[in-house]
């Protein structure tokens, strides 16, 4: 990305520009409801990009997303047609897997990550490479239904959890996820509550 500059008192300085990237991830729609719960659009206002983990499960749900900025997507196991659902067709904005560069950050987008802490045959540098074919500094992945936000070395792994499906209960409203990415360097991520559009503070990290 090239820097970006302001004038102050005719003098140029660099100044620290922040990039908002929407997550979302399981919206199983419209297995789970008609479409994507309203409050998906109040918290996804001004972001820049919109990344989506898999099981959307139609090509509805990327448009909806895209009235609000640019989506790229992966394929989850429901989008292949998992449990007799209808495969979800070919789309420039669905992939298998996907790299993205964001703001100097190279971020992955995989349905579903194993946790090396439960499966310690199966490190965060087996999914980057069979996912990838590369390192990652992100992976943002779906699949439990369960927000997570943990780093393995110095990979930061973020699930958003499910808009619809929340711990794979009732169809209810979930939570998303919320990336900052800092241009110089750092950032943050929030995992919010769509019920009340509160952020989760045991989620809320730094980095």
């Amino acid at each position: 990305m090239s820097s970006r500059y302001t004038t102050k008192r005719k003098r140029s300085r660099k100044v620290s520009i922040a990039m908002k990237i929407g997550l979302i991830a399981d919206s199983h729609i419209p297995e789970a409801m008609p479409e994507l719960p309203s409050q998906v659009r109040t918290v996804f206002a001004g972001v820049e990009l919109i990344v989506h983990a898999g099981d959307l499960h139609c090509l509805a749900v990327l448009d909806w997303l895209e009235a609000i900025a640019p989506v790229v997507a992966c394929r989850g196991n429901g989008d292949e047609g998992s449990g007799g659902r209808a495969v979800v067709p070919e789309d420039p904005r669905l992939h298998e897997a996907v790299v993205t560069q964001c703001a100097g950050y190279t971020l992955g987008l995989v349905h579903d990550v194993l946790d090396p802490n439960e499966y310690p045959h199966w490190p965060i540098e087996r999914t980057m490479e069979r996912a990838f074919g590369r390192r990652t500094d992100i992976i943002v992945c779906g699949h439990t239904h369960v927000e997570r936000v943990q780093r393995y070395a110095d990979v930061l792994v973020i699930n958003p959890g499910s808009p619809t499906y929340p711990h794979n209960y009732a169809a209810q409203p979930g939570t998303v996820g919320m990336l900052t990415l800092e241009e110089g360097g750092g950032g943050t991520v929030e995992i919010i509550d769509l019920k009340t559009l509160a952020v989760l503070p045991e989620f809320s990290t730094t980095f």
